[in-house]
C-alpha cells in the first residue's frame, strides 16, 4: 500500500471514530447522590458534566415534590432560595438549610450543540435534627395488679428518636429477665407494666436520641402504687345493692298503681293507733263530708277486727 493510501486510510478511520455512536455526548453525574447534614448547616448538591460541543450549556436545579418547583433557573436562584445559594460550575450549595430543604433535586444541563441535547442527574438532601425534649405520659398512681404504659414521644427529631427509660435515675433493661415485669419498645417509646406491683414505684423519665446532637429528657415524675381497697369495694356494692333493691320496690308500687292518679275505686290499709282502718280511695277527697251533721264516728270494740270500716 503506498504512503497516499495509508493516509487516507487513517483519515477515514479518524472521520468515522468521530462520528460513532460511541463518541461521548452531554453527560451529567453527581459524585454524592445522597447529602445528610445537621439543621442550620451548608449543604452541597454536586453536579458534574461534561459536552461534546457545547460551550456554553444551560443549567437548571428543581426540586421535586406534589409540584416541581425551580430552585435555580435563567442564571439566578428562586423562590425560597433566593439569597441563600450559590452555584459553581453546576454544584449547588445551600445555606444554613432546614427541615424545608429535605427532599430530591435535579440538576439538568442543556446543550443544543451535541447530538443528545439533554442530560441530568438527581441528589437526595437530608436534613437531620436533633432530638427534642420528648413529651412523657406518666400516671401519678397505679392500683396493683392493673396494667400501667408509660409513653414517650418526640415528633422532631430526623431520624427518628430511640428511647431510653429511666427508674429513679437508674437506665431500665431491655432484655427480658424473668424477675422483670415490664416491657420496653425503644422505637415507640412504650415503658408497660402488664400486672404492676408495689416494687415498681418510683421516679420514672425517658431520655430521646438519634446520634444528632446530644440527647434530651423529659422531667421526672413520680409513680406511686397503692394497694387494692377491699372495704372501699365491698361499699360500693352493698350501696349498689341497695340502690337496686329500691329501684325494684319503687317498679313495683309503680306496676301496682299506687303512683297514680285515681286508683278506681282500689283501696289501701293505714295503720292506725288502736289498729288498722279500711279506707275507700274514692272518697279521700272528700274532706266535706267530716263536717256532716249525720256523720257519725265508727264505734271501737275491745276487739277490732277488719268487718267494719269509716268513711272520711
Amino acid at each position: 500500500m503506498r504512503m497516499g493510501q495509508l493516509e487516507i486510510c487513517i483519515f477515514s478511520a479518524f472521520l468515522i471514530l468521530l462520528h460513532s455512536p460511541n463518541t461521548v455526548p452531554v453527560t451529567v453525574s453527581s459524585n454524592k447522590a445522597r447529602v445528610e447534614v445537621p439543621e442550620d448547616a451548608d449543604a452541597e448538591l454536586s453536579c458534574l458534566f461534561k459536552t461534546e460541543k457545547e460551550t456554553n450549556p444551560r443549567i437548571e436545579w428543581k426540586k421535586k415534590g406534589k409540584d416541581v418547583s425551580f430552585v435555580y433557573y435563567n442564571g439566578e436562584f428562586t423562590g425560597d432560595f433566593t439569597g441563600r445559594a450559590k452555584i459553581e460550575g453546576a454544584t449547588v450549595t445551600l445555606y444554613k438549610v432546614t427541615q424545608k430543604d429535605t427532599g430530591e433535586y435535579r440538576c439538568e444541563v442543556s446543550a443544543p450543540e451535541d447530538r443528545v441535547k439533554l442530560g441530568e442527574t438527581n441528589v437526595t438532601l437530608k436534613v437531620l435534627v436533633p432530638p427534642h425534649t420528648p413529651l412523657c405520659e406518666i400516671p401519678s398512681s397505679a392500683v396493683t395488679g392493673s396494667t400501667v404504659e408509660l409513653r414517650c414521644k418526640d415528633k422532631q427529631s430526623v431520624p427518628p428518636a430511640i428511647y431510653t427509660w429511666y427508674k429513679d435515675n437508674t437506665k431500665l433493661s431491655v432484655t427480658r429477665w424473668p424477675n422483670i415485669t415490664y416491657t420496653l419498645d425503644t422505637h415507640t417509646g412504650t415503658l408497660l407494666f402488664d400486672t404492676i406491683s408495689r416494687a415498681d414505684a418510683g421516679q420514672y423519665r425517658c431520655a430521646a436520641s438519634n446520634g444528632v446532637g446530644a440527647p434530651k429528657s423529659c422531667e421526672g415524675k413520680h409513680m406511686k402504687i397503692d394497694d387494692v381497697n377491699i372495704s372501699a369495694i365491698i361499699a360500693v356494692v352493698v350501696v349498689v345493692f341497695i340502690i337496686l333493691v329500691c329501684s325494684l320496690g319503687v317498679y313495683y308500687a309503680y306496676r301496682q298503681g299506687y303512683f297514680k292518679k285515681g286508683h278506681n275505686g282500689r283501696s289501701f290499709w293505714i295503720p292506725q293507733c288502736h289498729g288498722i282502718a279500711h279506707i275507700s280511695s274514692q272518697n279521700l277527697h272528700r274532706a266535706d263530708d267530716i263536717n256532716n251533721t249525720n256523720y257519725e264516728p265508727p264505734q271501737y270494740t275491745e276487739d277490732f277486727s277488719h268487718t267494719k270500716s269509716f268513711m272520711l
